[in-house]
Parts: structure tokens; C-alpha cells; sequence
């Protein structure tokens, strides 16, 4: 049983800061090679990825947060985090925490849900105008 608990969501301001937090557990997390990721998902739109680190340290963000969003993870066996700063309006949404066994994919290309077989539960944020 593998179990991915997020931490950190809130409320703030438009232009404000939040990082979340991902911690991994359970005898089933065996991706030592693999990546975890950060997706978001709005009331009424499809999940979308947000931000994944893998094994090697290469990342990926989408367009929409680059330049203001930071993921990063020490290790496998540490907490992954997502630093979020510049937050606006549009950020808000649920945000999960994936894990899976592929590598990040190349700057231009989706994140896929599908890549990802671990979730967490959510963490919900909320950016105000």
C-alpha cells in the first residue's frame, strides 16, 4: 500500500506565496527511478499537469507557472515540495501529488495522469483577486 499525503494549500491573496507538500509511505512506493509530480485540477476542467521532478533532478512545469513555481525534492525518500509564488486567480484549484516510474517528459510535451499510478488525496488552494 503506497499513500501520498499533501500539505500546505490555503488562502491567500493574489501575489502571494504557498509551498505544498508531498510526503511518500507504504512498503509499495518502490519507483526509485521514477518521478512525482504536481497536477491541479479545477472545479469543471480536466486535471492538468502543474510541475514533476524525477530521479536525475530534471524538471518539468507548465508554461502557465513558469518562472513562479519551484518543485524539488532532495531525494526519493524526501518530502517533494512545490513552491508557489505570484499567485493568481487562476491558480486555484485542487492540487495532487503523483508518483510514477518515468522520467519527466521533454520541455514542450504534456504531463500525463496517466504516467502517474500513485495519488494523493489533495490539498486545496485558493488565490482571491
Amino acid at each position: 500500500q503506497v499513500q501520498l499525503v499533501e500539505s500546505g494549500g490555503g488562502s491567500v491573496q493574489a501575489g502571494g506565496s504557498l509551498r505544498l507538500s508531498c510526503v511518500a509511505s507504504g512498503s509499495g512506493y518502490t519507483y526509485v527511478t521514477g518521478s512525482m509530480g504536481w497536477f491541479r485540477q479545477a472545479p469543471g476542467k480536466e486535471r492538468q499537469g502543474v510541475a514533476a521532478i524525477d530521479s536525475d533532478g530534471e524538471t518539468w512545469y507548465a508554461d502557465a507557472v513558469k518562472g513562479r513555481f519551484t518543485v524539488s525534492q532532495d531525494n526519493a525518500k524526501d518530502p517533494l515540495y512545490l513552491q508557489m509564488n505570484s499567485l493568481k486567480p487562476e491558480d486555484s484549484a485542487m492540487y495532487y501529488c503523483a508518483a510514477g516510474p518515468g522520467g519527466v517528459p521533454p520541455s514542450g510535451r504534456r504531463l500525463l495522469v496517466e504516467d502517474f499510478g500513485y495519488w494523493g488525496q489533495g490539498t486545496r488552494v485558493t488565490v482571491s483577486s
